[in-house]
């Protein structure tokens, strides 16, 4: 093969990968800012009935705006139809774009796949209105080559030169902060080409991390379905598994590179270091520019750190534990019956379609008949439903007291009458109640002098308020506060003249 023929291939190669498939297509608009609505850079995982409900408000809001949007099989040739947002969530799946799982409590959930991710991060570079070629950038290569120039260094006196040199220019930047010199702060513009540089590698973060994930899936499906076409011994096959279990994340770029990562992301020094630092960051005068959801996102750095770490420990132990499960139940002669059946069933079908034609048929009881039951009696008899309830009891007719007109007048109501002729005979309200006797001073006279005394503007504005000493029907004194007024004489008899049937008897 020729040099061109090796690039075609190769180019051809890169094209067929999910991620610029996604960004290829004529619905790439619509299916991407779907996915960037759904999934936020909060939002990883997302039960299947809500995805499929967004799915179908997102891409119908998009399609009555005019956007061209993705078909769902059952909308195939009428434009008009509301997309269907389970086919479009299985189209997804089929094309890599959207893993289904199972959340720890056993729903149903979407998330993005690596692919997905990647050209996600890839629209958000290319929509940022920055310089590709900064300051910052390529300060941030100088470091990294530097760095890791010093670190494959074999010869220690070399290493000791670099490091003597380090300590020289820390040491004259403390002395020079010592001595109090002005401190050369970086500005916002320098400091936002920073921040971009930094938001570009999180923001590739959580692709990497769904890619291990991914990764490790592979590695464990490969590892069952070896597992299952092997006639070894069974105790040799537990070895062969563990030994390719251990070497699980060394056995891909994706695992060594996990691996790395996670030795220096288990240092909780350094990730309290790496918040203080965004904290600092933060803190600048040119973090007045970014938006709320910018400020967000920096600052779950380290979240978003230990989020992908956990979901790839909890791949490896989900499919680890499959795999366990696997090996205890597995059963080789069980299997090669099975196998042995199922190669019958075979041999019997190909040996009918040669002989028969395409309009045959075949019954086929693929389920058992239906049990035919009559209704079921949901309730049955209980005997204390017909048991006879017990006699009425007569009441005894001493139980209780008799009663006559003057207890029954005492614990009624107002008496009227006799309050209107106290309230004639005296120059105010409080006097006219308390000239009265015990028995007709009640709590409950004082709703019936409030009755009589309505209109009258002393009452009404409440000019004197004084106690009211009254007296319970047992004998009990109980001192009550109400406003009192002074009397014309004919103010109530004019004003009450029909209160007599108010008066309780």
């Amino acid at each position: 093969m020729t040099d061109v023929d090796l690039e075609f291939s190769r180019v051809r190669a890169v094209l067929d990968r999910p991620t610029l498939r996604l960004m290829s297509r004529p619905t790439s608009a619509a299916v991407i800012a779907v996915f960037r609505t759904v999934f936020d850079r909060d939002v990883q995982y997302v039960p299947a009935d809500r995805m499929h409900l967004q799915v179908e408000e997102h891409v119908a809001r998009l399609q009555a705006t005019g956007a061209r949007v993705p078909a769902s099989d059952q909308a195939d040739g009428d434009t008009d139809a509301r997309p269907n947002g389970r086919a479009l969530c299985r189209d997804w799946v089929a094309a890599q774009w959207l893993v289904r799982s199972n959340s720890p409590d056993g729903d149903e959930q979407y998330s993005l796949t690596s692919h997905a991710l990647e050209a996600l991060s890839l629209v958000d570079a290319l929509s940022a209105d920055r310089a590709l070629i900064s300051e910052s950038r390529l300060a941030m290569i100088v470091d990294a080559v530097h760095r890791w120039a010093a670190r494959a260094e074999p010869d220690p006196e070399v290493q000791v030169r670099r490091l003597d040199a380090q300590i020289a220019e820390l040491q004259a930047e403390r002395d020079r902060l010592v001595r109090g010199e002005v401190v050369e702060a970086v500005d916002d513009a320098r400091m936002r080409d920073g921040y971009t540089n930094i938001s570009d590698l999180i923001r590739q973060l959580p692709s990497d991390f769904k890619r291990v994930e991914e990764a490790v899936a592979t590695m464990h499906r490969s590892i069952v379905e070896d597992f299952r076409q092997e006639v070894r011994p069974i105790g040799e096959i537990l070895d062969d598994y563990l030994a390719r279990t251990d070497d699980l994340m060394q056995a891909t770029p994706e695992g060594r590179a996990f691996e790395g990562a996670f030795e220096l992301l288990r240092d909780d020094a350094l990730l309290l270091r790496l918040r203080d630092d965004i904290a600092v960051i933060l803190a600048h005068p040119f973090a007045e520019s970014l938006g709320a959801g910018e400020r967000r996102a920096f600052r779950n750095t380290v979240s978003i750190l230990r989020q992908g770490i956990e979901d790839v420990l909890a791949q490896r132990r989900q499919l680890t534990a499959t795999l366990r499960d696997q090996i205890v139940a597995h059963d080789v002669v069980r299997d090669r019956e099975l196998d042995a059946v199922l190669r019958s069933v075979n041999r019997g079908l190909a040996a009918w379609i040669d002989s028969g034609t395409a309009r045959d048929r075949v019954p086929l009881g693929l389920l058992p008949a239906t049990a035919e039951v009559g209704t079921l009696r949901e309730r049955f008899h209980d005997p204390d439903n017909d048991a006879v309830p017990p006699p009425i009891e007569e009441p005894d007719d001493d139980v209780f007291e008799e009663l006559d007109v003057e207890s029954l007048r005492r614990h009624g109501g107002p008496l009227l009458a006799e309050l209107r002729a106290a309230l004639g005979a005296a120059p105010d309200s409080a006097s006219a109640f308390h000239a009265l006797p015990p028995e007709q001073r009640r709590p409950v006279e004082l709703f019936g002098l409030a009755h009589l005394l309505t209109g009258n503007e002393d009452f009404e504005t409440a000019a004197h308020v004084v106690p009211h000493r009254t007296v319970r029907p047992d004998g009990e004194t109980v001192t009550l506060y109400m406003p009192t007024a002074t009397l014309t004489g004919s103010r109530t008899d004019d004003q009450h003249d029909d209160d007599n049937g108010l008066e309780a008897r």
